[in-house]
Order: structure tokens, then C-alpha cells, then sequence
């Protein structure tokens, strides 16, 4: 009497062995592939962050030249301070700001202070009329009392090296 043989997935055959009696082989399980190590992958992430690294640092972060660049001397060196008393200039929209403020001297000016009308007129000049949120926002300061600067440079050559509020209040 034949043995009837069916044949499932993986090529095994229910019901035994092949015909004739004798038991089929069994095939050893399929090999769960290797679990990959870890710690290759914990090699290949530092190699990875280390040249990372390393191209910032060259790209971004390095020194340029091999000689450190020197700092640019001072051109001048400071002197006396004279002081300026405060004034009210008028604002946008019915508002004021009350602004003093002293002009750093250059030591070739001496002890004299100059002359510092011009210095007046050019701070009314500059802050009449802006409104009260570019005189109190702290950067549209900052940019103001630059350019007030500028223009005192400009005023007084080679005797003004920088400038100082000493009075802000607005209202």
C-alpha cells in the first residue's frame, strides 16, 4: 500500500519518512540570522562623532593663519571726560526723552573741554522726533547712541573717542 506524502512550506513532508521505511533526515532549523554586535555599531557611531568633530573644528572653529592676528592698536588714548548737562528733546507724538550724556576725550585734547555745543545740537538732531519705542527698545538704542557717536567722530576729529549716556528718561 502506498504512503501518502504532502508536502508543507518548507519542503518537509508530513508523515514520516520517504518511502521504504526509512526515516527522511531532518533539516536542521533555518539559522536565525546573527544578531549584528553592538558594539560595532557604538564603533561606528564614535568614529562617525569624532570625524564630525574634527571637520567642524577645522571648518568652523580653527584659528585662521598660522600667526595669531595681532589686535589693531588703539588709535588714541583716552583722556578727559567732559560732561554735558541734560536736555529734553522732543519725541513723536507728544512725548519727551530727557538725555544727558559726557564725551570721552582724546589725551591730545588736554584737560581743556571743547566746545561741546555742537555736541547738543547733534543729539537734538538725532533723537527729535523718533518714537518713544525706538528710544526705549534696547537694541534701536544701542544703534542710536552708535550713530550719535559716529557723528561726534565726525564733529570733533581726532578729540572724541567714544560717548556715555548719563541721563535716559523718557516720558
Amino acid at each position: 500500500m502506498p504512503i501518502e506524502q504532502r508536502v508543507i512550506g518548507g519542503g518537509q513532508k508530513i508523515g514520516g519518512g520517504k518511502i521504504g521505511g526509512t526515516p527522511a533526515k531532518e533539516e536542521p532549523a533555518a539559522e536565525e540570522p546573527k544578531k549584528k554586535s553592538k558594539k560595532l555599531l557604538i564603533l561606528i557611531l564614535a568614529a562617525v562623532v569624532v570625524i564630525g568633530g574634527a571637520a567642524a573644528y577645522f571648518l568652523v572653529l580653527k584659528p585662521s593663519g598660522g600667526e595669531a592676528a595681532a589686535e589693531p592698536e588703539p588709535t588714541h588714548v583716552a583722556g578727559a571726560v567732559a560732561t554735558v548737562d541734560a536736555i529734553s528733546v522732543n519725541l513723536a507724538d507728544g512725548h519727551y526723552l530727557r538725555l544727558g550724556f559726557a564725551l570721552q576725550l582724546t589725551e591730545e585734547v588736554g584737560e581743556e573741554a571743547p566746545d561741546t555745543s555742537k555736541a547738543v545740537d547733534i543729539a537734538i538732531e538725532l533723537y527729535s522726533g523718533q518714537t518713544m519705542a525706538q528710544v526705549s527698545d534696547p537694541t534701536s538704542r544701542d544703534a542710536l547712541k552708535t550713530e550719535f557717536l559716529h557723528q561726534l567722530e565726525a564733529a570733533y576729529p581726532d578729540e572724541v573717542m567714544d560717548v556715555y549716556l548719563t541721563n535716559y528718561v523718557t516720558q
